[in-house]
């Protein structure tokens, strides 16, 4: 994937590791003069606006579906109504064969990757945590030490875009109109908003642990009035007071599995899986309750509409964005799994919320005035025990027991205890600092860890990156996990499992590897000069950024691999 692109840049022949290394040192000296260069900027007061006669739109929106799948769009379009997924459908362009062309494959990296129309190897944040291999500190990709929150006392305002090394489509927005045009962020998951705002934008905001939207210093001082009026007004909560019922007839959802099954997880403090789920209790206690049902989309758009009001984004005579991610869909999938009722009635609702909100921006800013595209950072599997029950080859293996495993090995066959000191998202990590401390030599150490692997049947092959040109992979498959290799903060060990394997438990679902139900996504745009229509041709997930900067005439972000999409026009 990305062949000629990546090919191009010497990943795959002799002596690629150190012209892989030079690469991503590069991008990375580009992305932290960005950030010194986008600090500066937008301290300043903005220039007095110049019409220099190009022709863009008045408001871009960049909706991103959390663990979103392609196929969503059509198993369960025979219910969707008229103007939400299916106007995107029928009036905008829709590429249907578009992938993530790296792993993991997970929120963080997929929201940064669709903003930067780059890979994880040069952005950085190659996944939701990762472990730093000086101190053994297991770091949370968007945390900030350096910031304070705003709107909140608790740690879930210490957050920024710090560690993403290279600028966005949205960084490069702003600076094309010398800062005058507004980029937000706005999602239920830090990540999910403050990633796609970039360095520059003027705001991020996320949901705290009281139901309340709240923001971080690197963007403002203090919130706006009108977020602390949304906040006033317990949106969350008059939300959660509507518990969460079914939509329709329960014999309509034709597309799920019994809402009575073993493949689901139980809400907290609930003792059952099935319809209703009771809310209203966990008003003032557990808003992971709101985040797990379709109220956590409908709260978030009815933040993006006041912030559109009350920001009076697409009046200025210059192009604004807003970023928007709604998570929602992730928390229930994690929870209930692919083949849920809930999963069906979660999408017949966010159906309903996406033709209120593109009615609401035809109302404000004009139809045909705003250029919107929707995606999503990553799909999801198919739940194990669903599976099992209908004898698909499938499994589970905890990466926490995995880890155990190995380390019991390591021991028996060295003496050495807890070599290993974790496992994130198919990477092994070794506990440096200990390995160091006994002078014990980590390639064999390595090669210990990879023949243990290579036993283990739910796992089809592991490999440390300096071998990979030896690898025996289809070329593609090779560039997708290089392109997901960050010598700074990736593990030192890869392995994959077999499709359908998790690596949390048989209930639920899980993403991250890079089968295709991992990395087909939906690709729509819709809006100002986007013409009807649909094509099959394979594109990427970082193809989104170059197109956006071709569509607005801007400069494409630095370190974009993409290329511009063909046939919008």
């Amino acid at each position: 994937m990305h062949a000629c692109r990546l090919q191009g840049c010497g990943i795959f022949v002799k002596n690629s590791s150190m012209r892989f290394l030079f690469l991503l040192l590069a991008f990375w000296q580009v992305g932290q003069t960005a950030v010194a260069q986008a600090g500066q900027s937008s301290t300043s007061s903005p220039k007095k606006s110049v019409n220099n006669g190009v022709e863009r739109p008045r408001l871009v929106v960049g909706l991103v579906v959390d663990q979103m799948r392609w196929d969503y769009l059509y198993r369960y379009q025979h219910q969707y109504g008229k103007d939400g997924f299916n106007r995107l459908l029928n009036k905008g362009f829709s590429y249907e064969h578009a992938l993530i062309p790296y792993t993991p494959s997970v929120t963080a990296a997929g929201h940064t990757s669709i903003y930067t129309g780059t890979v994880p190897a040069f952005h950085g944040i190659i996944s939701n945590y990762w472990i730093d291999k000086r101190s053994n500190r297991s770091v949370y990709c968007s945390e900030d030490t350096l910031v304070a929150g705003v709107g909140t006392q608790s740690k879930a305002g210490k957050m920024s875009p710090r560690n993403m090394q290279v600028p966005t489509i949205s960084d490069e927005l702003r600076l094309a109109t010398n800062f005058r045009s507004r980029v937000y962020g706005i999602s239920l998951k830090d990540r999910g908003g403050i990633f796609p705002a970039g360095y520059s934008g003027n705001a991020a905001y996320w949901l705290d642990e009281s139901g309340n939207w709240i923001s971080s210093t690197w963007y403002m001082k203090e919130l706006p009035k009108w977020v602390n009026r949304f906040n006033g007004s317990r949106r969350a909560d008059s939300l959660m007071m509507r518990n969460w019922n079914l939509l329709l007839p329960k014999d309509a959802y034709d597309q799920s599995a019994e809402d009575d099954n073993r493949y689901e997880k139980t809400i907290v403090h609930e003792k059952t899986v099935t319809f209703p789920h009771e809310l209203a209790s966990q008003i003032g206690k557990n808003y992971e309750a709101l985040r797990q049902s379709p109220h956590g989309n409908t709260l978030s758009i009815d933040f993006a509409k006041e912030l559109i009001l009350n920001e009076k984004l697409g009046a200025s005579g210059q192009t604004d964005m807003i970023c928007l991610s709604l998570s929602s869909p992730d928390y229930a999938g994690h929870q209930f799994g692919t083949h849920s009722v809930e999963m069906q009635d979660l999408y017949l609702r966010l159906d309903q919320d996406l033709a209120s909100f593109l009615t609401f921006l035809d109302r404000e800013i004009g139809e045909g005035k705003y250029l919107l595209f929707l995606t999503a950072d990553h799909g999801v599997s198919n739940t194990p025990a669903f599976l099992e029950d209908h004898r698909i080859a499938t499994g589970a293996l905890q990466s926490s027991q995995l880890a155990k495993d190995i380390n019991a090995y390591v021991e028996s066959k060295t003496g050495i205890p807890k070599a290993v000191r974790g496992i994130v998202e198919y990477q092994v990590y070794l506990n440096h600092i200990l390995l160091d401390s006994l002078e014990a030599k980590k390639d064999d150490i390595t090669e210990m860890v990879i023949r243990y692997l290579k036993t283990r049947d739910e796992i089809v092959t592991a490999f440390s990156y300096s071998d990979m040109d030896d690898l025996v992979l289809p070329q593609a498959l090779k560039e997708q996990f290089v392109s997901g290799y960050n010598e700074k903060r990736s593990g030192d060990i890869q392995f994959f499992y077999r499709p359908y394997v998790s690596d949390a438990r048989m209930t639920g679902a899980e993403h991250g590897s890079w089968y295709t139900y991992d990395t087909h996504i939906p690709l729509v745009w819709y809006g100002w000069n986007i013409k009807k229509g649909r094509s099959g041709k394979t594109v990427y997930m970082t193809d989104i950024a170059p197109t956006l900067a071709y569509l607005l005439r801007i400069q494409m972000p630095p370190a974009s691999i993409g290329k511009v999409l063909e046939g919008l026009e």
